[in-house]
């Protein structure tokens, strides 16, 4: 028997989306100010600080970030990381921001939606006290779906388990205690965002069923609501408005559907198959992803390109093999590659499709410029410094557009080491992101009480980053 609960989870995901054309798109209307974009692709197994280092340092320059000491470095006088070469053509672009720390997140194997929420987190969805930031940011630029979510699902452990091509509980967080749902595949996101604009038949008669369905929902609930006891009255409440929400979005993409219809995407077979390795697996979900960006569907997305319980199948120099993150952080080696090796060439496979993302929306143009000049990318590990982490760094890699509203372009940054003075945390970056981007919040997220024998003020955004 379905659940209120369980139907609430699949309509959530039922409204239909834009998307992305083979050709360039104006992503804008002209005269119309376009929105922010941001893209947040986070990883398992963490990101050591230590690859995140330009080789070019000056001898005084590799003291100092030997004792994780404050740098601010012009980008354009230093050489990339090898496995960042990918992003050899986006280097003024480029961010690589270090020293943040996330002690007051879930750290160790799996953190859930802690990295970007800024709080502790398990499996228990009682565990979630706010909307994580994306989901923030999203509120600042609203679109018609406010935001997709796509993953790289793990088999064992983590958020979701036991499928790769559904749909699963996501890695963010909508609201207090309301968890996002995630698709796993390519084809189950295009059957999903696109079956209100397809030209099938059948898909069309399906899709008008769920809209029935939901709009007898909505009014079954709203009904219980005015008659149910009251302590039940505003859980019955939030499941009405939640069916209504989900309604409101289809009527925005209907009112496009002709402008949408013709641009649905033709994706690659092997991209829509139910077996794909890996890496085919994430270079369909940036095919959907750029979908929804430039087509205006969202203008937030959050994407999990790998988590600890995922096995890596496609991989350059052993794409026969399949990888255990568990093991690799536990340094195993896989075939001929080491278990270092193993994470360069995941590292390297992730940058080319922060390359793709970067390269396509700077095809696209918006304004006076291009898409690009709208956006910002953000590729993180979601549990910190290494595989059994501890919280006390968080390396970021972002590429930001010249419309972004942070001084941060083009820099290799180093922020004050853990309990020193200066010292910033993942609470401080996304005050900054949201007051930069018209969210006046004081504080993002909880505080550190291990800071506080310092004497460091954890909150309030970074100010040298602010334009």
């Amino acid at each position: 028997m379905t659940t209120r609960r369980d139907f609430m989870a699949t309509a959530a995901l039922g409204a239909a989306s834009l998307a992305l054309a083979p050709r360039p798109l104006r992503a804008a209307p002209a005269g119309a100010k376009p929105p922010m974009r941001f893209v947040f692709l986070h990883k398992g197994n963490g990101l050591f600080p230590s690859v995140m280092v330009p080789p070019s340092l000056s001898k005084d320059e590799a003291a100092t970030e030997a004792k994780k000491g404050a740098l601010d470095l012009d980008l354009a006088r230093h050489e990339l990381p090898a496995w960042m070469k990918p992003l050899a053509a986006h280097q003024s672009d480029l961010t690589i921001l270090q020293g943040l720390s996330g002690k007051m997140c879930t750290t160790g194997h799996h953190t859930w939606c802690s990295s970007l929420g800024v709080f502790k987190a398990n499996e228990r969805i009682s565990s979630i006290k706010w909307a994580t930031v994306d989901f923030e940011l999203a509120k600042l630029f609203p679109s018609p779906m406010e935001h997709v979510e796509l993953a790289c699902l793990p088999l064992g452990g983590g958020n979701a388990r036991g499928t790769l091509n559904g749909i699963a509980t996501g890695f963010s967080a909508r609201g207090p205690q309301q968890p996002n749902y995630a698709f796993g595949s390519p084809k189950v996101a295009v059957q999903e965002l696109f079956k209100s604009v397809s030209t099938d038949k059948g898909v069309q008669a399906q899709s008008q069923l769920g809209r029935t369905a939901l709009e007898f929902a909505a009014r079954r609930e709203g009904k219980l609501a005015e008659t149910a006891p009251g302590t039940e009255r505003g859980k019955v409440q939030s499941y009405a408005d939640s069916l209504e929400a989900v309604r409101e979005r289809d009527r925005k993409v209907d009112a496009m559907a002709d402008a949408i219809r013709p641009h649905v995407p033709k994706l690659d077979a092997k991209y829509l198959a139910d077996e794909m390795t890996t890496v085919d697996r994430q270079r369909g979900h940036v095919e959907v992803l750029l979908a929804a960006l430039i087509s205006g569907l969202t203008n937030v997305v959050a994407f999990t390109v790998d988590e600890l319980g995922h096995e890596y199948t496609g991989l350059a120099g052993i794409e026969t093999e399949k990888v255990n993150l568990h093991d690799v952080g536990n340094g195993k080696p896989v075939g001929k590659l080491t278990a270092d090796e193993v994470r360069f060439a995941v590292r390297r496979q992730h940058m080319t499709l922060v390359d793709t993302i970067a390269a396509r929306l700077k095809k696209v143009p918006e304004g006076d410029g291009t898409v690009f000049d709208n956006t910002m990318i953000f590729y993180f590990p979601d549990n910190g410094e290494t595989h059994h982490s501890h919280g006390t760094e968080y390396p970021f890699v972002v590429l930001s557009g010249k419309n972004a509203r942070l001084d941060i372009r083009g820099r290799y940054i180093r922020l004050p080491n853990y309990g020193e003075q200066g010292h910033k945390t993942l609470g401080n970056w996304y005050t900054t992101l949201l007051n930069a981007h018209g969210n006046p919040v004081k504080h993002y997220g909880d505080l550190d009480p291990g800071l506080g024998r310092f004497g460091i003020d954890q909150t309030g955004a970074i100010k040298p980053f602010l334009a």
